[in-house]
């Protein structure tokens, strides 16, 4: 345990921040499992959302949120950012097609959902070209 808590302690603030994303997409994907009402208050509040699909948004968020806390601890693994921050981008994409194409979404859900993608796409993005900026460097 001592050495887990070392790790925690020693995370940059992405890290951290990769955590409480992780953290909440978790909650979002255990609300996804159980009550389908959640998921359509979390995003889709101008569609019917069955039990199916709550699962299914809850099977595709826990594995964004795997791939946050793996991230998190991880920062120096460019290919995992990557995919992080992919990740990232492919979700808020979704949601902002579902609003602006759709219409299965409200501009209050997308405002919320950017709060936590936003940052996380521009921040990943920097901390991962930094990263390859300084493996290029590294390398004779």
């Amino acid at each position: 345990m001592g050495v887990a808590l070392r790790k925690l302690a020693a995370l940059p603030t992405l890290g951290w921040w990769l955590m409480v994303v992780g953290a909440v997409r978790l909650g979002f994907a255990w609300s996804g499992f159980f009550d389908a009402r959640a998921v359509r208050a979390g995003g889709y509040s101008n569609t019917h959302v069955t039990d199916v699909h709550g699962r299914t948004v809850g099977a595709w968020t826990i594995l964004s949120s795997t791939l946050c806390f793996m991230c998190a601890f991880n920062l120096d693994n460019a290919p995992l950012c990557a995919a992080t921050l992919l990740s990232f981008i492919y979700a808020y994409g979704y949601f902002v097609m579902e609003y602006f194409v759709y219409g299965t979404t409200t501009a209050a859900s997308l405002a919320t959902l950017g709060f936590f993608a936003v940052p996380s796409i521009v921040w990943t993005a920097v901390h991962w070209r930094n990263t390859l900026r300084q493996r290029a460097a590294k390398q004779p």
